[in-house]
């Protein structure tokens, strides 16, 4: 069903301004898409908790892990170009990774969080790509490959990367503007070029309250030793969110948490995504990579999330135990949430894609009423 644009903005308008006055957002943006075209593009607030720079529709903002997405398509997109099958092993293509009995891992297992890859023995910065990557390579998996899936909050990134230079000789960064964000006019980058600077918009940490659900997880997320605490601070460094504000730290081409992007760039590319792999004439995926984004792979208790969680090959889907549905009603959608309130998903089956970004975080990993309030509107006028 086509959604009226101007009752959906009539729908969408209040609710957004209620973010602002109700539910302290700072600045941001959404923009909904239905069949290739936009349908909403709405944004307010300011760049800066001084309010000295209004956000406008060209305000570039950190998006934390719904870089993930962004980061599974290009890996896919690698994979069809080359005829590879999810069932092939990463080893394959990348040798070295077999180490420590790591040599039966899948790529299907490696995308959907399957691979026990999500924390590090060694302390290793973040920063540093080749030491990252040999710390992979001599880790043992946290779990039998296969057998459990859990979130790889900070190694995700680092796994699509090398894959994508192993394949294709390219670093993820380039292979993004390459083949999506030049030919689709994304105004979306990992890695910000310096002058592009002065659009950011700057980010800040959640304010102390009531730590959200589940209340285990972030109980763990702050207590030395446990998985959650390891994933999330393996590799180590920038755990600062002011240190993400630093122009030399938006250069840096941070796969699993640093992609840089206006709402409206997102959508169309989700846009592009649920419209069957075409848009505007060009046509980026087949109809078999899609339904790899679309198939859930891995399902289940997520071992450093504590909940229901599941995956497809790289995108996150809501899962059938879930308490909460992060993306609409339908079955197919598929997309990933970025750490404090960024979200971006695909519906295939309305061919609706959805963005939301902001500049105040919330103390929550997973999307929160800001965004979700703002879904379930768009469905209630389908």
């Amino acid at each position: 069903m086509q959604l009226d644009s101007e009752k959906l903005h009539q729908r969408l308008q209040p609710l957004f301004q209620e973010n602002f006055e109700k539910l302290g957002e700072l600045g941001a943006a959404i923009s909904v898409w239905q069949n290739g075209k936009p349908v909403v593009d709405l944004c307010g607030g300011f760049c800066d908790a001084s309010h000295d720079k209004a956000w406008t529709a060209d305000t570039l903002v950190l998006v934390w892990s719904a870089t993930k997405g962004i980061g599974s398509a290009c890996v896919l997109h690698a994979l069809q170009q080359r005829k590879i099958e999810l069932h092939q092993t990463v080893a394959e293509f990348w040798p070295e990774f077999a180490q420590a009995n790591k040599d039966k891992i899948t790529l299907g297992q490696l995308l959907s969080h399957q691979a026990g890859l999500c924390a590090l023995d060694q302390r290793v910065d973040v920063l540093d790509y080749g030491g990252v990557i040999r710390a992979l390579e001599a880790q043992a998996p946290l779990w039998p490959p296969g057998t459990a899936h859990g979130y790889h909050a900070r190694t995700f990134g680092f796994l699509l990367d090398e894959l994508i230079r192993r394949i294709t000789a390219k670093t993820l960064s380039d292979y993004w503007q390459e083949n999506f964000a030049r030919p689709l006019e994304l105004d979306f980058w990992i890695g910000l070029p310096e002058r592009e600077n002065s659009r950011v918009a700057t980010i800040y940490a959640a304010k102390s309250g009531k730590p959200p659900e589940p209340a285990q997880f972030y109980r763990d997320l702050v207590t030395p030793g446990t998985l959650a605490r390891k994933t999330f601070t393996s590799p180590y460094g920038l755990n600062a969110i002011s240190k993400m504000n630093d122009p030399e730290i938006r250069s840096y081409p941070n796969v699993s948490f640093g992609g840089i992007g206006t709402a409206s760039a997102l959508a169309k590319f989700y846009s592009m995504l649920a419209n069957g792999g075409e848009l505007n004439g060009q046509t980026f995926f087949p109809r078999e990579t899609i339904e790899r984004m679309t198939t859930m792979l891995s399902d289940g208790t997520d071992r450093v999330f504590q909940i229901p969680t599941a995956f497809s090959a790289g995108f996150m889907k809501d899962s059938r135990g879930g308490a909460r549905r992060l993306f609409g009603p339908f079955a197919k959608s598929f997309g990933h949430p970025g750490a404090g309130g960024s979200h971006a998903f695909a519906d295939p089956e309305n061919k609706i894609a959805f963005a939301y970004v902001m500049n105040q975080m919330e103390q929550s990993v997973l999307p929160n009423d800001k965004s979700l309030r703002l879904i379930n509107a768009i469905y209630d006028l389908l």
